[in-house]
């Protein structure tokens, strides 16, 4: 967009969170001033050179002011009416983008094809804003390392999430053909990591389907979903009335969802199937989970936050994906197999793989709902031990 650029219409300027901005300046033809997302600015020369449209970094507001960066524009558009361009201009040609230009490229050409958390992966990587406005070829892998160290001040252990996407990035910059090669290829997370060995109790399970009881439709039936099933948060979150088929209790994850790409089905039980016909269904809206009808539910870290509430103030924190990992171990006490227990998780280390997954998507079909079954009632027994239970009892009475 055109506008006349003065000092304090460049202070005012806001990032907009969805995209950068440039503004055209109407007084020195050529001069641009960018807004990242980052909330950066830069003022830049743009015109065509030789038959092709060039971008010529001059520096950041701050350290630039505006007529400074009006005068380096007017030398440079002096140069190369002169054709003395090349001679010497003082300013360097961005051949190549910066990351801040690969990022929404990176996201809307892969992330948004291959992955359903795109917005996951291009918060990672907007964390990286001291890296932004580098020219892609020119970031060495100190430049990163001091990046991590940023990140690392804040979030230990998001780091090295934040690392495995930027590394993601660069491989893909390099296939095509944007960089020559990857800077920080094969290097280490910067924080040491200790897998998750999280498993909630009986005790607090019952409470937490207690909680979920309080909380209703839509987070709390999630929730409940997500105890019974075993499945990933998102992809119980997002669940679609056209994945269920209620009458043969069976459903079906297309691999567009699922997070290892692969068709997966998980039979419902019936403490499964009383949880979807107590919920309400939106009229047109596909989604079982939903408060517009438009989109599927979010926002679980406050729900997670008014479930921390009802468990003991004592109680070792957990997260939402440590039940896949209580269903498991309490279905190995069970007597579950782990291949089935595998099948059910839609582990890619399960029982099938490669070829032999493509013609196996129906894999342990009785032995999943035999499993799951057995875990549905244990869980349904725990609740009604505690419902049964003198202390609960007495609290009734008294409401």
């Amino acid at each position: 967009m055109t506008h006349k650029l003065t000092t304090k219409f460049i202070e005012t300027r806001k990032p907009n969170p969805a995209k950068r901005e440039d503004y055209r300046d109407t007084v020195v033809p050529g001069l641009v001033l960018r807004v990242n997302k980052s909330g950066s600015k830069t003022f830049s020369f743009h015109k065509r050179i030789n038959g092709r449209m060039k971008r010529l970094t001059i520096g950041q507001f701050g350290p630039f002011s505006l007529n400074d960066a009006r005068e380096r524009a007017r030398q440079v558009f002096y140069e190369v009416e002169t054709g003395k361009f090349e001679q010497n201009t003082g300013i360097e040609v961005e051949a190549k983008p910066t990351l801040g230009d690969v990022i929404p490229d990176y996201i809307e050409k892969y992330a948004k094809v291959h992955n359903r958390d795109h917005e996951r992966k291009e918060a990672q990587l907007a964390k990286f804003t001291t890296l932004h406005e580098k020219r892609i070829d020119e970031i060495k892998r100190a430049d990163v390392v001091k990046a991590c160290d940023i990140i690392q001040n804040s979030a230990p252990i998001g780091v090295n999430r934040a690392l495995a996407h930027l590394k993601h990035l660069m491989s893909w910059s390099v296939e095509r053909g944007i960089i020559d090669a990857s800077p920080i290829a094969g290097m280490k997370p910067p924080s040491k990591e200790k897998p998750r060995e999280r498993v909630l109790s009986d005790d607090e399970l019952s409470v937490l389907w207690e909680a979920c009881d309080d909380e209703g439709y839509p987070f709390g039936d999630c929730m409940k979903l997500l105890i019974l099933s075993g499945q990933r948060r998102a992809e119980v979150a997002e669940m679609r009335w056209s994945e269920l088929d209620l009458e043969n209790r069976l459903w079906t994850l297309p691999s567009q969802r699922a997070k290892n790409g692969r068709q997966h089905t998980v039979p419902i039980t019936g403490a499964m199937l009383d949880v979807l016909r107590s919920v309400p269904k939106f009229l047109g809206s596909d989604f079982v989970f939903t408060t517009k009808g438009t989109t599927p539910i979010s926002g679980f870290g406050r729900l997670k936050k008014r479930l921390d509430n009802s468990l003991p103030e004592d109680a070792e924190p957990w997260t939402p994906h440590d039940l896949r990992r209580t269903m498991s171990t309490n279905m190995a006490q069970l007597g579950v197999p782990q291949p089935v227990t595998e099948a059910l998780l839609n582990h890619k280390t399960g029982v099938v793989s490669g070829v032999a997954a493509i013609y196996n998507v129906y894999s342990y079909a009785d032995e999943k709902r035999e499993a799951l079954s057995i875990w549905s009632q244990h869980v349904m027994k725990l609740v009604r031990s505690k419902n049964d239970a003198p202390e609960t009892k007495i609290a009734k009475a008294s409401r």
